[in-house]
């Protein structure tokens, strides 16, 4: 999976928000905000990283169980692709 292109996460004033650029902007419509979890898991999907490389590094880098970091990222890769924002 990654990020298509046309996105970008940009913080502002400590909070993370998911920027349209170019030719999205006319497709994108509202504002897509993140918690640093979910900007943490972002910063891997625009490299292109897998489901299973996602649930390794947000073990490696937060105190939960493996079972609640794959059921949270698999409810963020949902939204992400409802919204049109990943390509696997």
């Amino acid at each position: 999976m990654k990020i298509k292109e046309g996105y970008a996460l940009k913080e502002i004033a400590g909070s993370y928000v998911v920027v349209p650029l170019g030719e999205t902007q006319s497709s994108f419509k509202g504002i897509m905000t993140l918690n640093g979890v979910g900007a943490f898991i972002w910063k891997f999907l625009e490299n292109g990283a897998d489901r299973e490389e996602l649930v390794k590094e947000v073990l490696a880098e937060y105190d939960v169980d493996e079972e609640t970091a794959a059921r949270d990222i698999d409810r963020y890769i949902i939204k992400l692709r409802a919204e049109k924002i990943i390509e696997d």
